[in-house]
């Protein structure tokens, strides 16, 4: 089909103009054939304007390697490809129907290349293009896949403080003490709390001890490596595992999180708050038969740093 025999045909062009559509009609050469209202309306080109020239010299954004590796078996094999737009969110760069109520300012297209045979011999020397506007149904799919992300987020951490909260955590160090007794590799255990907190929360207010606890949580974030596991295993209660970590190692960081703590200071209306931490360390043994045994190790040795004065990390010994 030619521009020639288009403007011969008026019924054809105002199909073609109607359609919700973008038709677009490339020769071997990639160079436009037909271009419709829905391209023209979409792109600010007028069909005089493209019509006989490359699709590459108005599309710079376009792969042009990559579309005619995809238009390859539309020529030889006669065979239609579709492009999707979870594969490759647009073809031709248009922007949004709805920029302002949209999550998205450019279009998401789907885009059916399929061939037409226009030769007397029945070879393909043109493709046609129809190009989907699907932007509505991509930002709703990609909306409730980032809802799916943030509820599953919001499932696994501590609201007040940021860190995994108990049941993920406690999920993780499951997983992580089997892998342990399969490999028989160096991991810690720690749980730590703030002392005294009874006494900040009935001088200062639940306010107080709630920023105390988020303070906590971020000096704790300092001083751990990123492949460490820290959780609020409840209250004012904290616990986190040390992978590749002997019980030297892990009292290094036990002492930094110790220290760091001790030159901290919460502000609280016109209050200075000063706060310490007790820690208690489980280094792991293939003796422990279970995930839960070898927490409460690292509790024995919280409650003995507790009863030893305070202010103190101590490794569980037996």
């Amino acid at each position: 089909m030619t521009n020639a025999k288009l403007q011969s045909l008026p019924w054809q062009e105002e199909l073609l103009s109607s359609l919700e559509v973008g038709i677009v009609v490339l020769n071997e050469h990639f160079q436009v054939v037909v271009w419709n209202q829905f391209m023209e309306n979409h792109s600010d080109i007028r069909p005089a304007q493209i019509c006989g020239q490359s699709l590459f010299a108005h599309f710079d954004d376009i792969d042009e390697n990559w579309l005619r590796a995809k238009a390859e078996p539309v020529f030889n094999l006669q065979t239609p490809v579709f492009l999707i737009w979870e594969q490759r969110p647009y073809l031709f760069k248009f922007g949004s129907n709805r920029p302002i109520t949209s999550d998205s300012a450019t279009m998401y297209q789907n885009v059916t290349i399929f061939p037409l045979i226009t030769t007397d011999d029945g070879r393909v020397d043109r493709l046609c293009m129809l190009v989907y506007d699907v932007t509505d149904q991509a930002v709703g799919k990609l909306r409730g896949e980032r809802l799916n992300e943030e509820l599953q987020y919001m499932s696994r951490i501590d609201g007040l403080t940021g860190l995994y909260n108990r049941r993920y955590w406690q999920e993780r160090f499951d997983a992580i003490y089997k892998l342990s007794r399969r490999r028989d590799s160096n991991v810690t255990a720690l749980m730590l709390d703030i002392d005294h907190f009874k006494k900040i929360n009935d001088t200062y207010g639940h306010q107080a001890g709630d920023k105390v606890i988020q303070t906590l949580a971020t000096v704790i974030q300092q001083c751990i490596r990123e492949t460490d596991l820290a959780g609020r295993y409840g209250g004012e209660e904290f616990a986190l595992v040390l992978p590749d970590a002997t019980a030297q190692e892990a009292l290094l960081v036990a002492e930094r999180i110790r220290t760091a703590v001790l030159n901290t200071q919460v502000q609280h209306d016109t209050h200075t708050i000063c706060f310490t931490v007790s820690l208690g360390l489980a280094p792991f043994s293939q003796q422990t038969r279970t995930a839960m045994a070898w927490l409460e190790q690292a509790d024995m040795a919280l409650y003995d740093a507790k009863a030893s004065g305070r202010n103190m990390a101590l490794v569980y010994t037996g």
